[in-house]
């Protein structure tokens, strides 16, 4: 499955609309990685536990939303973003969303 942030495809022409595709997770923090949060906070540097778990919440957000655009029959999804918001303290949620599209053979 194409997707992209770009409105269109290079090389493809967009022949229906078949929606607003999401998905989503909420990732909770780990007290293994709390623990180092803390030390980075005193030291400085990237906290590299909470980078991975956004990056593996990232790819299961992408997951779901290639999973939502191939259940409506979709070729591609244009116009993807991201967005993220805290859901209670200590968790998060990632949200990606983009228009389903069907091209034209």
């Amino acid at each position: 499955m194409i997707y992209s942030t770009t409105e269109s495809i290079p090389g493809k022409e967009i022949q229906e609309i078949v929606g607003v595709v999401t998905g989503n997770v909420v990732q909770a923090k780990h007290i293994g990685r709390d623990i180092m949060a803390g030390l980075k906070n005193i030291v400085g540097g990237e906290i590299r536990g909470y980078t991975e778990m956004l990056t593996d919440a990232r790819d299961i957000a992408i997951q779901r939303l290639i999973e939502d655009a191939k259940e409506k029959g979709a070729d591609a999804i244009v116009g993807v973003r991201f967005t993220t918001s805290a859901i209670m303290d200590g968790s998060s949620e990632i949200m990606v969303f983009g228009t389903a599209v069907k091209f034209k053979n």
